[in-house]
Order: C-alpha cells, then structure tokens, then sequence
C-alpha cells in the first residue's frame, strides 16, 4: 500500500468520525468535518496529481 492511500483512508475515517452524530458532539455543529473534508479534498486532488 503506498503512503497516499493509508493517508487517503484515515482521512476518510477521521472525517465519518466527525460527523456531529452523538450526543457529546451536537454542540459542535459541521465545523469539524468541514475542515477534515477540505483537508481530504485538498489531499485527493495531491494524490491525483501524483504529488504525494
């Protein structure tokens, strides 16, 4: 498995896991995943370009 697509999968992960879906994270409102979510957009078109 190369660099890129473990970094691609954990991103992945780390993004559901931000989802505002328990009860401890519904204050948080979308701001984390947003955040998660460009830095996974910003690492796949990375990936594509072949720059990771």
């Amino acid at each position: 498995m190369s660099v890129s697509l473990i970094l691609l999968i954990v991103l992945g992960l780390l993004l559901i896991g931000a989802l505002p879906r328990w009860p401890h994270s519904t204050s948080w409102g979308y701001y984390p995943s947003s955040g998660l979510g460009v830095v996974l957009l910003i690492v796949i078109i990375l990936a594509v370009t072949g720059r990771i």
